[in-house]
């Protein structure tokens, strides 16, 4: 008999802990010819969510829950559970039911036919801002415009993976992951599977503007390193740009086309112009020596604190 595995983060969830419970285990019980586990992964919550997981999972031996000693963050959360599946397919959802459980059954389906990758499309998304919305559209076009490789619009972490997918994502040394991206990157049969996002079921986001931003940045730097070509180009113009004002220069002296002693706007634009190129090629490079120096400290993606039926 196949057997299915849930990985589903959690951080700060309280509130709907017992509702996706109860909406994944009546999913997963009606399912013919299949077993199941769910694993809940408990990103250093620090109210009533560790506490009504261990409840359900006292009752419930299907779940198994992972708890961090802190938080780690939603890619790390994700991970770890993916380290520890045991099922054929593995399925990814987010605790707050915006992805609906109920398209298990039919992302199985896809699956049975030989799909290895089933990732979710997004065709709405309810009680989202027009912010938000604008925000995530610009991130795929620019994380495509700049990455080799094709990463599809409008989707999440909601998906279905075969084993041998999971066991190719867990191979992988690198720390700061963005899973979305890694699924695309690693190739094998891939198919999208279009659904409406619902709203949450209760409680708030749990991804800020600040997230969203560190999110985008791994996303980047992990695929592309065209930012660094870019410094190049940038650096090239100054000094195209720099020549034409010296010769724009010896040329007005020759030619007394203006006041040369009154050159203080063309000064102070030009040492405010290089003084950005420099600074913001700075950062660039910054985020990738960043990016190699956690990998050169080998520290562990996330520290368990607790295992449950595991």
């Amino acid at each position: 008999m196949k057997k299915v595995s849930l990985v589903i983060p959690m951080y700060y969830e309280e509130d709907v802990a017992k509702e996706c419970y109860e909406r994944v285990s009546k999913v997963l019980n009606n399912l013919e010819n299949y077993e199941y586990e769910v694993i809940f992964v408990n990103d250093g919550s620090k109210d009533k969510t560790l506490e009504i997981l261990e409840e359900i999972a006292n009752k419930d031996k299907n779940i198994k829950i992972i708890s961090f000693s802190r938080n780690f963050g939603h890619q790390c959360a994700v991970s770890a559970g993916l380290q520890y599946v045991t099922g054929d397919a593995i399925i990814i959802l987010d605790a707050d039911l915006q992805d609906p459980p109920e398209l298990i059954p039919d992302m199985l389906k896809l699956w049975e036919k030989g799909n290895e990758v089933i990732y979710g499309k997004r065709k709405t998304r309810d009680g989202e801002s027009r912010f938000k919305l604008l925000t995530a559209k610009m991130f795929y076009h620019i994380l495509n415009a700049l990455s080799d490789v094709e990463i599809p619009k409008d989707t999440g972490d909601f998906r279905l993976v075969d084993r041998k997918v999971v066991e190719v994502i867990n191979s992988l040394p690198e720390h700061n992951k963005f899973l979305r991206g890694l699924f695309s990157w690693v190739g094998f049969e891939q198919k999208a599977f279009e659904y409406e996002r619902k709203e949450r079921f209760a409680g708030k986001t749990k991804y800020p503007l600040k997230k969203m931003m560190k999110l985008a940045t791994d996303g980047i730097i992990s695929f592309s390193n065209k930012p660094l070509k870019i410094v190049g180009g940038l650096g090239i113009l100054s000094i195209i740009l720099s020549t034409v004002i010296l010769i724009y220069s010896i040329l007005s002296f020759i030619f007394k086309w203006n006041n040369l002693t009154a050159g203080w706007t063309s000064i102070m634009v030009t040492i405010t112009l290089f003084s950005g190129i420099i600074l913001v090629s700075l950062w660039m490079i910054g985020e990738y020596v960043a990016r190699i120096y956690d990998e050169c400290k080998d520290r562990p993606q996330y520290i368990i604190n607790k295992k449950i039926n595991i």
